[in-house]
């Protein structure tokens, strides 16, 4: 009996269905990027807003003053009071008369004392809901609050990684990806219409769990359907669909004006990944883990059609060893003491990835000048170095990549005065080293397969030494 990759290798290893699948999970990426870096745009620095004046607001109604009225003279007696945007001068109004022509004579008559108070009557914002920050009053002593939203959907993203990765193993693959892409479109939604902070908060946390949930899957499923050869190629292609996803971010926010507006666009493309329950598979590899070897066989026979190929008559049963049919446990990463070492490194490296690049978008907000303009020029200068790495990764590999890439990028964040970031992709590129390489190497399955592939690793470098010598 055949086992599953000579099956995958005569129906097709990368053909019509693959490429397929493979496209179709990529746009994953794209929707995924939205919600990594979106908190960007939905939470900029409102253009124009100043401390709300009692008395002018007060008047509105009386006055049947539009909103720009009321800003004009908010304005003006904000300006008259030398008053900035995170507090006002401290007086007492005269409620007794009301001058819709002379509104201002009010404040000069009664204004004394030269004492401040912060804009505890809220803020004015010439455009009440282009962002969160002008929806939530999320300015001055406040603004702290946007950045607490991006640490709780990243908190989200966490435990999204470690309850839906177990349960993806447990359920399988497209099954957590369509429930993750569905949880992901509500809960966005809910955020589009969140009547509060608080509310805006906790499903945006929800919204995380999700969003991990679609990445994660997506990522595991298309490199589970293609054969090791291409692996590089699925695995460097669709994180360059969330660069791409990244480029188009600030067009999206640069058209609509609203924050309502861009977290819809954003979200509903969720919804329409359901309809994958109708084209992508379970994942054949998974299959055969849970002991499902027929139905494993039943799904490589229509990849084989579809690929224009067919497979062999004795092709009627794959083989299944002992080793392959496990009951998958969150704790088999920590479980012998070189899964934990490489289960800790690279929990390390996708968290400095995380910080750095997160970290060094959310700083463009902070800078003066075209945050659109300058958002997509970062974004498009991520796309030279995803072919760079699928031009070399053969020649030198994963490892000394990954180290060199986390290397350089600390060194710049030296260099760019964000030492603290520096410091933790240098510590990244080192630790990668003590990673085994993974090239041209068979995916493993269990955990044996990883213990097996250090002991392959330093077999290799051995022989390589030997050689060496003997040369010599």
């Amino acid at each position: 009996m055949p086992s599953f990759d000579e099956v995958l290798k005569q129906a097709g290893d990368f053909g019509k269905f693959q490429k397929k699948v493979f496209f179709l999970l990529c746009q994953t990426g794209i929707t995924f990027s939205f919600l990594f870096v979106g908190i960007v745009f939905l939470g900029r620095d409102p253009e124009q807003y100043w401390c709300r004046i009692p008395f002018v607001s007060e008047l509105k109604k009386p006055c049947e003053w539009t909103l720009e009225e009321e800003y004009n003279i908010t304005i003006q007696a904000s300006s008259l009071l030398n008053s900035s945007q995170c507090e006002r001068h401290d007086t007492k109004w005269n409620n007794t008369r009301h001058n819709c022509m002379y509104p201002l004579a009010q404040l000069t008559n009664n204004f004394s004392g030269e004492s401040f108070t912060t804009c505890q009557d809220g803020w004015l914002f010439k455009k009440p809901h282009s962002t969160i920050a002008s929806e939530y009053d999320l300015v001055c002593e406040n603004k702290w609050i946007i950045d607490m939203t991006q640490s709780i959907l990243n908190m989200g993203f966490l435990v999204g990684g470690f309850v839906l990765g177990y349960a993806a193993d447990r359920f399988g693959r497209i099954t957590i990806y369509l429930f993750s892409s569905f949880g992901a479109g509500l809960c966005g939604l809910i955020v589009a219409f969140a009547p509060n902070i608080i509310v805006f908060s906790i499903f945006r946390f929800l919204q995380g769990i999700f969003g991990k949930g679609t990445w994660m899957t997506s990522f595991v499923l298309v490199t589970e359907l293609v054969g090791s050869d291409h692996r590089r190629v699925v695995g460097i292609v669709i994180q360059m669909f969330f660069t791409l996803g990244v480029v188009i971010l600030p067009g999206i926010a640069y058209v609509i004006p609203t924050w309502q507006g861009i977290q819809l666009v954003t979200t509903l493309p969720n919804f329409l990944f359901l309809l994958y329950y109708w084209v992508v598979p379970e994942s054949p590899r998974w299959l055969i883990t849970r002991k499902k070897a027929k139905k494993a066989l039943n799904i490589m026979q229509s990849v084989a059609k579809e690929n224009g190929q067919s497979l062999p008559v004795h092709f009627s049963e794959i083989t299944v060893s002992d080793e392959e049919v496990s009951n998958p446990s969150v704790f088999d990463l920590v479980r012998t003491p070189r899964m934990r070492k490489f289960t800790l490194i690279l929990m390390y490296a996708w968290f400095t990835s995380a910080v750095v690049y997160q970290g060094l978008v959310l700083r463009l907000g902070l800078i003066e000048g075209n945050l659109y303009l300058e958002f997509f020029i970062s974004a498009v200068i991520e796309l030279p170095s995803a072919f760079l790495i699928l031009a070399t990764i053969d020649r030198l590999g994963r490892r000394p990549l990954f180290a060199s890439g986390t290397l350089v990028a600390g060194a710049a964040c030296l260099i760019t005065a964000f030492l603290p970031k520096g410091i933790l992709s240098l510590l990244c590129g080192t630790l990668v080293l003590l990673l085994p390489e993974t090239k041209g190497q068979p995916l493993p399955e269990t955990v044996e397969d990883v213990e097996k592939m250090l002991s392959f690793n330093v077999f290799c470098e051995k022989n390589k030494q030997q050689n060496s010598s003997k040369e010599v």
